[in-house]
């Protein structure tokens, strides 16, 4: 459809041919979808203008699903695996005639399909892709479904173990295999992956079982399950993790690997023994959620600028740092993706390996076996690398080889947990690396976290009160050209309005001056306000431009120190 669509565009003036070919390239190097490809170049405003062209030239009406409640009867007509696999949801019925909202209008197999399926003629509508997923997640959330599986489980088709020291290992084993079971956890991690949830939390409490999902950082309560299968459904996770269903009393950690669709996630699951009962905590690993492109995790042009132009260099350290939960990984995979090249050797040590990917070498560190970040790089130099990337320095001994490496040819990439840019360079001193050789090899230091973003759909511009103003720290005069957004909540967002994440960035280049006062152990302050005077944005400065680009809400712009 892309090039269809394309020349569709150029022909009614919409982009000139450049900018067709362009993003045909774009597409066919990165695999990105041609409609966010236009969408990231600024050839189209938003998805719903694209689909209302799309819809007059083709003669096809438009719909916007945010705008509609659909009838959950009709919408179940389509089986959830063709809703799914081509993106169509059933609109309405009228007699025997069914609205079904489409996102490739070209693909006329699938409207045959669904007439054959249904047995009513096919009126097709035109939606964004995304819409139509949303609406998908929102009105099959159920099918198959958690309710029914429960109702089973309620029904006696299993039989109910106690958590309790006295149960049988071999019994427990056996009771777990019982297909209602099997199905509620299947269940449970499908619809967190259908969520795009990045983790699932399995709680026991002293009266109820509690599921949540963490989608776009947050935590959300989902569906409770019945409290007397607590063991049960923890054990059966156990035996998919290969975990010792047996021992209640200790931590343990494992992994789960499920096919969704034609893709593999893994799981990483960790369990915890609490008073009463086991919490389980799976983290989601979907390769097609983890966004490796630079250009799409936030970065203002400036400081893509000079993230680019550092990682572009033949050798020397990039540092990126943040708390837990920042965006650390992304961002490193994000710049090994762009510089993933057959004439390149790239090895990485990680505690854990969260994504695989071809053409880099990657190394799962162990240290109860002595394989750690410093012994890892080590032997990396023997391995005659290019670029080099180092999960966390978290010692002077892994700091002071990687920061040899990053002298002696190599580019080296790695993590800090410290809290903005400036303040890393004194942190690698306490390790014991001595000032000349960090002014030496540190090229760019980059402080990073992660946010909420305001719903695009749903968003409004709301009065700035004297209340913002100071709990901004700012001056009336200074306010004047303040903006402040926030979500109304729609359908989209599922009335949160709240949709996604979005990265904030604090990019410090190494410059000479930089690497000067590093020599001279200046202060951190001085290193912050040179790096300023230098076109440095710190993280609350690039937290209220976001803010006032209607892209994160007032709140978390709080967060962020000056």
């Amino acid at each position: 459809m892309s090039q269809e669509l394309g020349h569709m565009m150029v022909q009614a003036g919409r982009i000139t041919a450049a900018q067709l070919q362009e993003a045909l390239d774009g597409q066919q190097k990165s695999g990105e979808k041609f409609v966010d490809i236009l969408l990231r170049m600024g050839a189209v405003a938003d998805e719903d203008e694209l689909t209302h062209f799309i819809g007059r030239q083709l003669n096809i009406g438009a719909l916007r699903l945010a705008d509609v409640e659909l009838d959950p009867e009709v919408v179940k007509l389509i089986p959830l695996d063709i809703a799914r696999r081509f993106n169509v949801i059933a609109v309405s019925k009228v007699n025997k005639t069914l609205v079904v909202a489409i996102s490739d209008p070209h693909n006329i197999y699938v409207l045959d399909a669904i007439k054959f399926i249904t047995g009513c003629s096919i009126q097709p509508v035109i939606s964004p892709e995304r819409a139509i997923s949303r609406s998908i997640d929102q009105y099959y959330a159920d099918t198959g479904g958690m309710t029914d599986l429960i109702k089973g489980l309620e029904d006696g088709e299993l039989q109910v173990i106690e958590a309790d020291d006295q149960v049988d290992e071999m019994d427990l084993q056996s009771q777990v295999q019982d297909k209602p079971l099997v199905k509620l956890v299947d269940k449970i991690i499908m619809e967190a992956i259908q969520r795009h949830a990045s983790d699932i939390h399995i709680e026991s409490y002293e009266t109820r079982i509690r599921v949540r999902y963490r989608v776009d950082g947050q935590l959300r309560e989902t569906q409770p399950l019945p409290f007397k299968y607590r063991a049960a459904i923890v054990s059966r996770i156990k035996i998919m993790a290969d975990l010792d269903i047996s021992e209640r009393r200790l931590p343990q950690d494992g992994r789960i690997k499920v096919k969704f669709g034609k893709r593999a996630i893994d799981l990483r699951v960790s369990v915890l023994p609490t008073i009463f009962g086991e919490k389980v905590v799976m983290r989601i690993l979907d390769p097609e959620a983890l966004m490796a492109d630079l250009t799409k995790l936030g970065f203002p042009e400036n400081a893509l600028n000079s993230f680019k132009k550092a990682i572009s260099l033949p050798y020397g350290m990039i540092l990126v740092t943040g708390p837990t939960g920042s965006g650390k990984t992304t961002t490193l995979y994000s710049a090994l993706k762009t510089l993933n090249r057959p004439e390149v050797n790239i090895l990485t040590a990680e505690d854990p390996v969260e994504f695989n990917f071809e053409g880099i070498n990657q190394v799962l560190v162990r240290a109860d076996i002595g394989l750690n970040f410093a012994a890892t790089l080590r032997s990396f130099l023997r391995q005659d690398p290019d670029i080099v990337m180092v999960g966390e320095i978290r010692d002077g001994e892994t700091a002071d080889i990687a920061i040899r490496a990053a002298l002696t040819g190599h580019l080296v990439f790695s993590t800090l947990h410290t809290n903005d840019a400036p303040s890393t360079i004194h942190r690698l001193v306490d390790m014991g690396v001595p000032n000349y050789l960090v002014a030496s090899a540190a090229k760019l230091i980059m402080a990073q976290r992660m946010t909420r973003r305001i719903c695009p759909t749903c968003r409004e511009e709301i009065p700035v009160t004297p209340e913002h103003v100071a709990a901004l720290g700012m001056t009336a005069a200074e306010a004047k050209d303040l903006h402040i957004f926030a979500g109304k909540g729609c359908g989209d967002c599922s009335n949160t309005g709240m949709a996604g994440r979005i990265g904030i960035f604090e990019v410090m280049p190494v410059t000479k001056e930089i690497e000067r006062m590093i020599l001279e152990n200046a202060p951190v302050e001085s290193i912050r306000q040179q790096a300023i005077k230098e076109g440095m944005l710190t993280l609350r400065m690039a937290a209220m431009e976001k803010m006032n680009k209607g892209q994160i809400p007032f709140e978390q712009v709080l967060g962020e120190s000056a």
